[in-house]
């Protein structure tokens, strides 16, 4: 049986390149907080070693949509209508931009490739559970118009947030916004 007074002496801390750095550092300081109370500041290194495995490109990119968020609850800047994450249906990293926005009340999702965008104002897209769900229509009325205190209907900007994963292709990304443009472009012919 574990006794951690008796039995633990050193800890060695590597993880997920993926994990969010904010919580891999916090786990390192509990642990490193754990290790100081017990043998003490002057000891602190023959007992803890923490190994840095994040990712630097993974890490930019979350920090990017962390502050794709922070932009659309901004009252001082314009409201995104929704954030766009492109990348690897089975990719860990590209799963963890699209948790960002879900978990801080974002409108967002996640393709795969440019064809999840379809003429028909469709989009094929990854959930946070992981399900794959066609949402029709994609580009919704209120991202598109509004009506002006004379009761006329304008055209207002399509404001779209946009990450990749690490390894997604610039082309990928490219593709998809030039569907959202052509969706966008025609919806002022409906």
């Amino acid at each position: 049986h574990f006794n951690p007074h008796k039995h633990l002496k050193k800890i060695g801390l590597a993880n997920q390149t993926t994990m969010y750095k904010k919580e891999t550092r916090a786990i390192g300081q509990l642990f490193q907080k754990t290790m100081m109370k017990k043998f003490g500041p002057d000891l602190l290194n023959e007992h803890y070693y923490e190994f840095d495995t994040i990712c630097d490109a993974t890490q930019v990119r979350q920090d990017a949509v962390d502050e794709l968020c922070n932009m659309h609850f901004d009252p001082e800047k314009p409201d995104l209508d929704f954030i766009l994450v492109v990348g690897g249906f089975d990719s860990s990293n590209t799963a963890h931009l699209l948790e960002i926005p879900h978990m801080r009340g974002v409108p967002s999702f996640h393709i795969n490739t440019a064809d999840c965008i379809q003429a028909e104002n469709v989009i094929r897209h990854r959930t946070i559970d992981g399900d794959i769900v066609e949402t029709k229509p994609f580009l919704q009325h209120s991202m598109l118009w509004l009506t002006s205190d004379d009761s006329k209907i304008l055209k207002k900007p399509l404001r779209v947030g946009v990450t990749s994963g690490a390894s997604t292709p610039d082309k990928e990304v490219q593709d998809a916004l030039g569907r959202i443009m052509m969706l966008n472009k025609l919806s002022e012919h409906e």
